[in-house]
């Protein structure tokens, strides 16, 4: 292990969690309007968006976190997010662990990351979903591309579309700037895997604001077009589900990037958890 400080942000909407996401030796920080307690890091002061923290889940810390903090982190921190339902791994190799997140979740810098700028999740597939799913989701989809009934033909813009609504990626995309427009429009045809969650871990503080300046100005253009009246958990949440799609991409683009092991551990159900696994 290394001596590199890091600073992971775990996210969390349910006010009794705290000590446990403290004890994780992760910074406990609380979304919504069901965090009371004193303790917590928020999204609603400074300069915020916090009301919009419906559409935009996790984000409306990212834009906090943007305007009001990062500029104090000492350089070369390893300034990272983490989820009350989903953990950074301790090390590079996968092994058995057992319900005792603790003994199992990152504590300290790996070497292995020396020579990286940024830590994304291990890649989950697009192309594996079950038939049934697809019947009820992507009719749609699949009339605008019919070859994804073959599995290898169902790329991230595909899963989208059957996730959250056919042909709302392909407007989105058009508002980007021309430069990340052509390349994202490319990334998101060919590629059918994907970093998901909404999770990373980057060195760089002026690759981190550089991301940030990007996505938001380009969500700042899409809430624009679709507004904030939006219905259905597929559809509430878009703003969140564009950036899940839209970061890896950036940090594969413009850093150096090391995909490293996640841990789904719901740290409200620890006494029967048994859904445990890496995603």
């Amino acid at each position: 292990m290394t001596n590199i400080k890091k600073r992971i942000y775990c996210i969390s909407i349910y006010n009794e969690l705290f000590n446990k996401i403290n004890s994780l030796n992760c910074i406990p920080v609380g979304l919504g309007k069901n965090i009371y307690s004193s303790g917590w890091l928020r999204d609603n002061t400074g300069t915020n968006i916090s009301s919009k923290n419906s559409n935009y889940g996790e984000l409306t810390f990212w834009f906090w976190l943007w305007k009001n903090e990062l500029k104090n982190i000492p350089d070369n921190t390893w300034i990272g997010f983490s989820q009350y339902r989903r953990h950074w791994y301790k090390n590079k190799n996968k092994e058995y662990y057992d319900t005792n997140i603790y003994e199992n979740v990152l504590k300290e810098v790996p070497k292995e990351w020396n020579n990286y700028d940024t830590i994304l999740a291990e890649k989950i597939t697009t192309k594996k979903v079950k038939f049934m799913k697809l019947l009820k989701y992507g009719k749609k989809a699949l009339i605008k591309n019919p070859k994804a009934i073959i599995s290898n033909y169902r790329n991230i813009k595909f899963n989208f579309d059957m996730m959250h609504g056919t042909g709302i990626l392909d407007e989105a995309i058009n508002l980007l700037d021309e430069d990340n427009k052509k390349k994202f429009r490319e990334y998101c045809k060919n590629e059918t895997s994907f970093s998901p969650v909404n999770m990373f871990i980057c060195k760089s503080k002026s690759k981190i604001i550089s991301f940030y300046q990007c996505l938001f100005d380009w969500l700042e253009k899409c809430e624009h077009k679709f507004g904030l009246e939006l219905d259905g958990y597929r559809n509430i949440r878009r703003y969140a589900f564009l950036a899940e799609r839209f970061m890896p991409y950036w940090f594969n683009r413009n850093t150096k990037v090391l995909e490293w092991p996640i841990i789904f551990h719901d740290l409200r159900e620890e006494k029967n958890n048994k859904d445990n696994r890496f995603i």
